[in-house]
């Protein structure tokens, strides 16, 4: 059904998942990078039910599309990129956003540093170095918020605890394909990572502004995506261990 290219870094078998909802003015762009600094990678946009023409830009781009006929939010959209990453026995999975923030040429590093550290899933950090697009005043104090409290419950060091820019290894890709959170998943797949015994390592990388769409939270919604995230990752904190119930050690 979908055409791979199969141009593989060492042989390993590497996916970009582009999650994205009404990102025509900027998908095409999107590609276009990471097949001029990815080129080892295979490209999956999940078109989240939109109503533009970013199914059809991706796919004249020369991306493979799975196209949901509804929204299903940032978190469906991403899992939907694991599962056909754990269905298709890719060993990486890097999730790049469809709007363009994310520099493809940092693919690089991020699989470095998971080959090097063994981590389990490595973050694109814009906090580190604090170059390229930073956020706003008032987003920067939720994230520092948000971050301190992941540090807190984990006891692993998080400065970017929001950032989409993510590779994830087998194990990270089997975890999410079977559960991955639906609201603003970022902060709670770190908790769920966790939870679970995978590891998790933050690098540097340069962040853009948005090339075009609407971010996913508007300023009204802030205060209450602030606290439904620190709700969610306390609940799922309180979990243990339980879900975590495969046996698929690799």
């Amino acid at each position: 059904m979908f055409h791979h290219r199969h141009h593989h870094l060492n042989h390993d078998k590497i996916l970009a998942i582009v999650p994205a909802y009404n990102e025509e003015e900027g998908i095409e762009q999107v590609i276009a990078s990471l097949q001029k600094y990815a080129p080892y990678a295979d490209i999956l946009v999940v078109n989240d039910g939109s109503t533009d023409d970013t199914r059809l830009l991706a796919e004249n781009a020369g991306a493979a599309v799975l196209h949901l006929c509804s929204n299903l939010g940032i978190g469906g959209a991403v899992q939907t990129g694991y599962r056909y990453a754990a269905e298709y026995g890719y060993d990486y999975a890097v999730q790049i956003d469809g709007d363009g923030q994310h520099d493809p040429a940092d693919l690089a590093k991020l699989l470095c540093c998971m080959r090097k550290t063994g981590a389990d899933m490595v973050v694109g950090s814009r906090f580190i170095e604090k170059e390229g697009f930073q956020s706003t005043f008032a987003r920067k104090l939720g994230i520092d918020l948000l971050g301190g409290l992941v540090t807190r419950l984990t006891g692993k060091r998080i400065t970017d605890p929001t950032s989409g820019y993510r590779l994830c290894n087998r194990r990270a890709i089997a975890l999410f394909a079977q559960q991955y959170p639906t609201d603003y998943p970022e902060v709670e797949a770190l908790v769920m990572l966790d939870n679970c015994q995978l590891s998790f390592q933050e690098i540097p990388v340069v962040m853009k502004e948005r090339q075009g769409g609407v971010s996913s939270i508007s300023p009204l919604q802030s205060i209450y995506y602030m606290c439904k995230v620190i709700l969610a990752i306390l609940m799922m904190k309180t979990r243990k261990k339980k879900m975590w119930e495969m046996s698929h050690e690799t």
